[in-house]
């Protein structure tokens, strides 16, 4: 078994607009971890960790899986103040108030951190299938991927350069619910990206973290603007953490979903 590989911490930075003017504001990633795979290697998936976390517990569990063909990158999101702490720093992909639809989203943080799964993604094979997953926080992030892929862009308005063809949200919520209709209205080629793309959430109906809810109202969301693959599932006595039953609905999922031939 192939130990995962550390990458250099990468210093991004991320170029928004606001009130007219440019602004310039780094963020600094920290390590990546990456799984390689054990067999043919035919799809490539980001795994986003969730708050407080980094990416080598996720990239310690990713390896275990009987998903032989799949290459792993696990990066580590930015130290930064959180609001939900207080202002106390933490490993997140962006700032939070409350682990929740409800609260005001973070767009700056958003965006450099769905650009940065993209940069990670950008070096792979023309002809490997590409993915997007997380837990938490990690899975909010997935799904603004997803988000910004079917709208061909970054809320600060940069063009989104890679080609998703699967996402995976475990116990999470979906960011930018509230004005994401209006933003799919008369989108057309958005429209057809959103009805292609698949999508898996999974959630514990006993998640006291992030309220199982939650992930019912972000599949109910996604659907509502045009994501017709849209699979929910609801685990009953799992709370704010993964079980072995939920990881093989997800390497099923992923197996038939990036169309996977288990060769080794």
């Amino acid at each position: 078994m192939r130990p995962p590989q550390w990458c250099l911490t990468l210093i991004f930075i991320c170029i928004i607009s606001l009130s007219g003017r440019t602004a310039m504001t780094a963020f600094e990633f920290g390590r990546t971890y990456v799984v390689r795979p054990k067999g043919k290697h035919q799809a490539t998936v980001v795994w986003l960790h969730g708050l407080g976390d980094n990416g080598s517990s996720w990239s310690q569990l990713l390896e275990t899986l009987p998903l032989p063909n799949i290459k792993w990158i696990c990066p580590t999101a930015p130290t930064q103040p959180i609001s939900l702490f207080g202002g106390f720093p933490s490993t997140a992909w962006f700032d939070v108030g409350e682990l929740s639809e409800d609260g005001p989203d973070d767009f700056k943080g958003l965006d450099a951190s769905a650009a940065h799964v993209a940069n990670l993604l950008s070096t792979e094979p023309a002809d490997i299938k590409l993915g997007v997953g997380g837990f938490s926080m990690g899975a909010a992030t997935a799904l603004y991927s997803a988000i910004s892929y079917v709208q061909g862009k970054y809320e600060n308005g940069n063009p989104y350069p890679a080609n998703l063809s699967a996402v995976v949200g475990l116990s999470g919520w979906l960011p930018c619910s509230k004005v994401l209709p209006k933003r799919m209205e008369g989108a057309v080629e958005a429209a057809r990206r959103a009805e292609s793309l698949p999508i898996l959430l999974c959630h514990g109906k006993v998640d006291d973290v992030v309220l199982h809810k939650f992930g019912e109202k972000s599949s109910s969301a996604l659907n509502t603007v045009g994501f017709h693959d849209v699979t929910f599932k609801s685990y009953e006595r799992l709370g704010h953490f993964t079980v072995p039953e939920e990881m093989d609905v997800v390497c099923s999922w992923l197996s038939s979903k990036l169309g996977l031939d288990g060769s080794s």
